[in-house]
């Protein structure tokens, strides 16, 4: 391949074209409406506008994915991740129009996006999974015995689901046709399919993964893991590189547990395998993700692979270009995804003008961002605005440089998820490593973030007063600093 197309936007499309411009490949942006002076337009070598704003007129439109590639000669599509990246459906509009997809089979995309089927494939290889049913539930009253069987709680999930949707937790039997009617309801609303199944809840869960490289000729290695289990609505907001939790036994064990997912749909290219781990450290199966992870630079970081080029040659038909035996953890690295969201207001999106956009630098410092200071943060897309980064030799000093870079991170105009960023990377459950995905309900609060900003406040007047020394100054400080502590506390009380 000579030249590739980005079939999306943002921090992916960028990270995507410079590992395509290091390898000498040409790239092609498409962009919407709304992104017409993205950076992403502007550093491809060539841009095809594709619709309007809405990613349904626009990114989620395969046909114009294709008709773009028919235009500017690209032979082959990478997909990132959200939007068409797991669409078996447009992977194979892609084969038949004679293009490479720089992703798996649309076979093994169909058999890993549906949850029962994808717990049929690990099955064969003996995955452990997590007691319950094995099919989708077609008879209530059959399912409440299972239930009983299982023990509560129980947790509905949907089968085509993710991102929480389709998902009801049910304490006792008395609440399971109710809520088992809820969970079909909100599947069939959100996916197009009703299909629940049944599993034990485990009340104190973390969420680990692996990344799996798999190619043509029949190798799979797996990189490690990575944990993420600090999430906000079944989302994740931080994670991390090596996991602080598993021993090198369990670490062998659980790569071995992804590699034999990944060989039970010869896969091909970059996939995660996600598990679930009791407080025990039981794991047990969870899902595949049939595409490259938004948190995929830890791993880079610590295993120093560039996934997104392993991607390339592999849809190329080259081999994999290292062993399983060739790799080694080196290091510890975190990433803090940077929203445009309001922790103080249950995380919800913001929008509104990057009115000042300054990224921190510095050693063990990365940065995978779309925008730069004056752009705005569309309401269309995801509220992601940049993943943040940080390296060091051992976990302490991985997190130190967070912190470090948080503090010099200085974006206004939108309310952003850094505060909240700092809050996890000086609560004592993490920098302990004793935490799961329950982290923000029971640690936190949104009254640390009134007092980080009231603190800031108070600290860019004193740097004032002591840079100008002047006593009418000191007056207009101090009422500066009495009016963003108002405007603080009412912000946050709206």
């Amino acid at each position: 391949m000579r030249k590739i197309l980005i079939a999306n936007r943002g921090e992916i499309a960028l990270r995507v074209m410079r590992s395509a411009r290091e390898m000498g490949i040409k790239t092609v942006a498409v962009y919407s409406a709304a992104d017409r002076e993205a950076l992403h337009v502007r550093y491809a070598d060539e841009a095809v506008y594709i619709g309007e704003a809405p990613s349904n007129q626009s990114y989620l439109v395969g046909e114009k994915i294709i008709a773009a590639c028919k235009l500017t000669g690209a032979e082959g599509i990478h997909p990132g991740y959200g939007f068409l990246s797991e669409n078996a459906a447009f992977a194979r509009l892609v084969r038949e129009a004679g293009l490479i997809l720089i992703g798996p089979s649309p076979e093994a995309m169909e058999v890993m996006g549906n949850k029962l089927s994808a717990k049929a494939a690990a099955l064969k290889y003996n995955i452990p999974m997590v007691p319950g049913t094995e099919e989708a539930i077609k008879d209530i009253g059959e399912a409440k015995l299972r239930a009983v069987e299982v023990g509560f709680p129980i947790l509905i999930k949907a089968a085509a689901g993710g991102g929480g949707k389709g998902m009801r937790i049910v304490e006792q039997v008395d609440d399971f046709e109710e809520q088992m009617h809820l969970a079909v309801s909100e599947a069939t609303s959100a996916f197009g399919d009703g299909s629940v199944f049944i599993e034990r809840y485990v009340s104190s869960p973390r969420h680990i993964e692996i990344q799996v490289l798999g190619d043509t000729h029949g190798n799979i290695v797996h990189l490690f893991e990575r944990d993420c289990s600090v999430q906000r609505r079944h989302q994740k907001v931080v994670e991390e590189a090596p996991s602080s939790v598993l021993t090198p036994e369990i670490r062998q064990l659980m790569g071995k547990c992804a590699v034999d997912v990944a060989r039970s749909v010869n896969y091909t290219g970059a996939g995660t395998v996600e598990f679930i781990m009791d407080d025990q450290l039981n794991f047990y199966f969870l899902e595949m993700n049939t595409r490259l992870q938004v948190e995929h630079p830890v791993t880079e970081l610590i295993t120093g692979i560039d996934l997104v080029k392993e991607q390339i040659n592999i849809a190329r038909g080259e081999a994999i270009s290292f062993k399983q035996e060739d790799l080694e953890i080196n290091g510890h690295a975190v990433e803090l995804r940077v929203y445009a969201e309001d922790p103080a207001n249950n995380f919800l999106p913001d929008i509104g003008t990057l009115q000042t956009y300054i990224t921190p630098k510095g050693p063990g410092v990365r940065v995978d961002d779309g925008f730069e200071q004056g752009m705005e943060i569309p309401i269309y897309y995801d509220p992601m605005i940049a993943k943040l980064i940080t390296y060091g030799k051992g976990r302490g000093e991985a997190i130190a440089r967070m912190i470090r870079a948080i503090d010099e991170y200085h974006i206004t105009g939108i309310t952003t998820t850094l505060g909240f960023g700092k809050f996890v990377m000086q609560h004592e459950a993490f920098t302990s490593g004793c935490f799961d995905t329950h982290f923000v309900k029971k640690y936190f609060t949104p009254e640390f973030l009134q007092e980080s900003n009231e603190d800031e406040a108070m600290i860019a007047a004193i740097i004032m007063e002591k840079l100008l020394g002047d006593q009418t100054f000191k007056r207009e400080a101090t009422t500066l600093t009495v009016e963003t502590t108002a405007w603080v506390k009412n912000r946050k009380a709206l």
